[in-house]
């Protein structure tokens, strides 16, 4: 569907596209093994990300799709029954075995291999140094596997030196290293606690993955990405999913849409004001969901008000969510206190098709007690006592998930939520 005058989508209706296809609106998955790989085969995939406050974001993640559910089950998914695996995808990831060759095809690229960055650069020769310290790894999980980076002996002959956290932590850089590789695998945690094994151990049939091309690797991850927004430019494309790894996804993208697999569209503004520039370029839809364009404008659009991790699939690309929900979202975890607009770690609060809000929640796990440092409005949206009920209901059924005995609110609240928040 490739033409000069290519069918227009108004910008409400992409973001309930792609609020949609993130599992954000409509019917949730049941909140079942079955129900979380429906949402992994609608996302791609889920970041990893160690930080507790709230809770890791991987469950909370899960938690604003088919709450409530059972963590346990989640883990067994990817640390038991392996449908599921951590690897990189736009950042340091929760994936489908089903997607191993997409991935597998990144691991097996070669150690030389030529880059701009001073970083890789520094990093793969202080590697090829490491020689006989790689192999010593490898043969220790291969012999004692699966282990812990303190089980393993520092053999490094060259210091890794840096001015942040990884200087001289040779072993948990190597083991990223032989990760990035595909040579070695989490074959479990205790919490971040990771534990390392060699890929035979971990993932069934990993020796005879099927062998795919380079061209096949992005259309498959273009195809998973697009499908995940909804509808999306080829930049958007390459910064989600398996972020920065689509050589030639331009060429791919012209021949999914001559094959009627992508079709051409355009977003326009319909009355929405966002202060942000359109993101130039051509938008794509999988001709799968032409359908649900129509739908979407009626009864078969289900809003929800939800909380989101700062690291939420929606959100992670953040010139797409700026445009797209005027809404500029940023992550404050490393930011000085004194200079933090929102908080160390903000939950957004999705309305419907709109971000209303944010929460600067922490879960004190010794007392039980959710503490909420403050809740605040975004500028130029209306707000009324029924989406104060909406984010005080969302509040509740987060504070049931983490286990929490009381909620607390030591901050401020905006005027017209103060009565239904009242009553947490």
């Amino acid at each position: 569907m490739s033409t000069s005058t290519p069918l227009q989508i108004p910008l409400s209706i992409a973001r309930r596209l792609a609020i949609t296809k993130q599992l954000l609106a409509g019917t949730r998955p049941s909140p079942t093994p079955e129900g979380m790989m429906t949402v992994f085969d609608h996302l791609g995939c889920i970041q990893i990300d160690p930080i507790p406050v709230v809770d890791r974001t991987q469950y909370l993640v899960m938690f604003s799709r088919v709450r409530p559910y059972d963590r346990a089950e989640f883990d067994q998914l990817i640390y038991e029954e392996r449908q599921l695996f951590e690897f990189w995808a736009h950042a340091a990831s929760i994936v489908r075995l089903a997607d191993l060759p997409i991935h597998r095809r990144f691991m097996d690229r070669p150690l030389n291999l030529d880059t701009k960055s001073e970083w890789v650069k520094q990093f793969r020769e202080w590697a090829m140094v490491n020689k006989d310290f790689r192999d010593y790894v490898l043969a220790s999980l291969h012999e004692r596997g699966p282990l812990a980076a303190d089980e393993i002996e520092d053999r490094a002959v060259v210091n890794w030196e840096s001015s942040g956290w990884s200087s001289s932590r040779n072993v948990n850089l190597m083991l990223e290293l032989l990760w990035d590789r595909g040579k070695i695998f989490v074959a479990g945690r205790n919490g971040t606690r990771r534990y390392w094994d060699i890929p035979e151990r971990v993932l069934p049939g990993f020796a005879t993955i099927e062998q795919i091309s380079e061209e096949e690797m992005v259309r498959r991850a273009a195809l998973i990405a697009i499908r995940a927004l909804g509808v999306a430019t080829e930049k958007q494309i390459k910064f989600h999913f398996t972020r920065g790894r689509y050589p030639g996804l331009g060429k791919v993208l012209k021949a999914l849409v001559k094959e009627g697999v992508l079709c051409e569209v355009d977003v326009v503004a319909d009355g929405w004001v966002t202060e942000y520039p359109k993101p130039a370029g051509v938008w794509y839809i999988h001709a799968d969901d032409l359908p649900l364009l129509d739908r979407l404008r009626g009864e078969d659009w289900g809003p929800r008000t939800v909380l989101l991790s700062p690291f939420d699939n929606l959100i992670c690309d953040r010139a797409r969510t700026a445009w797209m929900f005027n809404y500029d979202f940023r992550i404050e975890i490393y930011v000085p206190p004194a200079k933090r607009k929102y908080g160390y770690y903000v939950l957004s609060v999705l309305d419907g098709d709109r971000f209303i809000g944010r929460i600067d929640p922490k879960m004190d796990r010794k007392t039980g007690r959710l503490l909420l440092n403050a809740i605040h409005a975004e500028p130029g949206v209306e707000i009324n006592g029924a989406s104060g009920r909406g984010v005080a209901s969302a509040i509740e059924e987060l504070a049931s998930f983490l286990g929490a005995k009381e909620i607390v609110l030591n901050g401020i609240v905006p005027d017209l939520w103060k009565k239904p928040l009242a009553s947490l």
